[in-house]
């Protein structure tokens, strides 16, 4: 039998009456690719954001052992085993990648600590479940889930199941992010009154025309919870022979409101997230949110366009989150303001490009705003080792110790872009409880917090049955 890494470390710990966990094991006794040192992953989604993002993330750390993938269109498991495996290959690492068609089937193998799940939005809160219940360490991609009542379900899920976690918001593992909130929280630019947070947004078009199912994609399992539509291109993602295009190409999935909610997500769990961590509101909400946002009427993609949204919080602070601010986050007090942004960076070629600052990524109204040196007892927050945010998670596997964000974190990032949603699609001012997480006396609104679910599929009901 090949024990786990997990089974190791209790067997390893089983005589020696230690609890703790065993990095009290020397490294020269285990060495460097002893089970308690790697990290053994099974990547589930082998799309655009896999390739160019968490498998090169994961792959470059020798803590991480990526030893199956999965995906739904086997023309990308194929290709994705031949990449991981002839990266191993160049650094003489002899390793057979297992693949599978579905998720279920994989989270059952016994040499696998840790998920990485790299789905469209509306695929990812079944798996983080089901991983969850199967004892895996999670890393799954923003946003944390695809409804309001998803992310409530999974942060309660984390209590009682508490694994490892990481949700893909990168910007909380750069430090230039990072020393803007501390400074922010620790009152150096005054009072907080006012955070700014600039989106881009997504063109409308697709052709909605359908066309017959690739061989190679198990369609009716790709649209899992969401209504049983016909198959076309512009619906999923691209079909190109070119693997250089066909990973690159920015999937029609994520300009429709059944897989995605458009950028008010897409970016917003990036920047959003952010406001959330500089203002301290992280384990809340708004108390009052009011949104506009122009909707195509025409076409295949209908996520919003332009748009506009207002939230007010009980601390006195309004979030402003608008198009046409330069991407980014400004946080403005009463004896100054604080500026960061990650610039206008693209995941791939094409994503859409955000308006740009002028700014540098990094910037205040008064220079030691930014330069004097935090003291003693001020607020310090979470830094990820090497700004990494990958390794970050992969750290926080090894040691047992929370990563740069937890579920209930995330969860709560995510629900203020959820809830900004709701208002662009209602077109007016809602009263939101933070506590009970539900609108107040708004049975339309409150109805937009979560979604019917299509048998045989969806996180809801999966939890009901289990």
């Amino acid at each position: 039998m090949n024990p786990s890494r997990r089974q190791f470390i209790q067997r390893a710990l089983a005589g020696t009456g230690v609890l703790a966990f065993p990095n009290i094991i020397p490294a020269r006794v285990l060495g460097a690719d002893a089970p308690s040192k790697k990290v053994n992953i099974l990547q589930i989604g082998c799309g655009r954001i896999a390739r160019t993002l968490d498998l090169p993330g994961f792959l470059k750390h020798d803590a991480a052992r990526v030893v199956a993938v999965c995906d739904l269109d086997s023309i990308r498991l194929a290709d994705t085993k031949r990449y991981v495996e002839a990266f191993y290959a160049k650094k003489n690492v002899s390793l057979t990648v297992a693949t599978s068609g579905d998720y279920r089937e994989a989270l059952q193998r016994k040499d696998v600590d840790a998920v990485s799940i790299s789905t469209p939005d509306h695929w990812h809160a079944q798996p983080v479940v089901e991983a969850l219940l199967a004892g895996k360490d999670i890393y799954v991609q923003k946003p944390l889930t695809m409804t309001h009542a998803e992310g409530r379900a999974v942060s309660d899920l984390f209590r009682r199941h508490p694994q490892m976690f990481q949700v893909g918001s990168q910007r909380r593992s750069s430090s230039g992010f990072r020393q803007a909130c501390e400074v922010v929280r620790n009152g150096r630019i005054g009072k907080l009154h006012t955070v700014k947070v600039g989106l881009p947004t997504d063109p409308s078009g697709g052709d909605p025309k359908e066309m017959p199912v690739p061989t190679n994609l198990n369609y009716a399992m790709w649209l899992g919870p969401t209504p049983l539509v016909p198959y076309c291109e512009d619906r999923v993602h691209s079909q190109n022979p070119d693997p250089k295009k066909r990973f690159g190409d920015r999937p029609g999935w994520l300009r429709i409101e059944d897989y995605c909610l458009g950028m008010i997500t897409g970016h917003g769990a990036h920047y959003v997230d952010i406001a959330q961590w500089g203002m301290g509101t992280e384990l809340t909400g708004p108390v009052e949110i009011e949104g506009r946002a122009e909707f195509p009427t025409q076409g295949l993609w209908n996520v919003h366009g332009a748009y506009h949204v207002e939230a007010k919080y009980a601390n006195g602070i309004t979030l402003i989150i608008d198009n046409t601010l330069p991407s980014g986050v400004r946080f403005e007090g009463s004896d100054g303001w604080v500026w960061v942004t990650g610039s206008a960076q693209k995941v791939t070629a094409s994503d859409p490009a955000a308006r740009k600052s002028k700014s540098k990524p990094l910037d205040a109204s008064n220079p030691d705003i930014l330069t004097t040196p935090l003291g003693p007892k001020d607020i310090r927050l979470h830094a990820s080792p090497k700004d990494d945010h990958h390794l970050d998670w992969l750290t926080s596997v090894l040691t047992r110790q929370p990563a740069a964000t937890t579920p209930e974190q995330a969860h709560r990032s995510t629900s203020v872009c959820i809830v900004s949603w709701i208002a662009m699609k209602l077109g007016r001012k809602l009263r939101w409880d933070p506590q009970a997480e539900r609108f107040i006396g708004d049975d339309a609104a409150n109805a937009l917090l979560t979604r019917a679910e299509r048998a045989p599929y969806g996180a809801l009901s999966f939890l009901k049955k289990v």
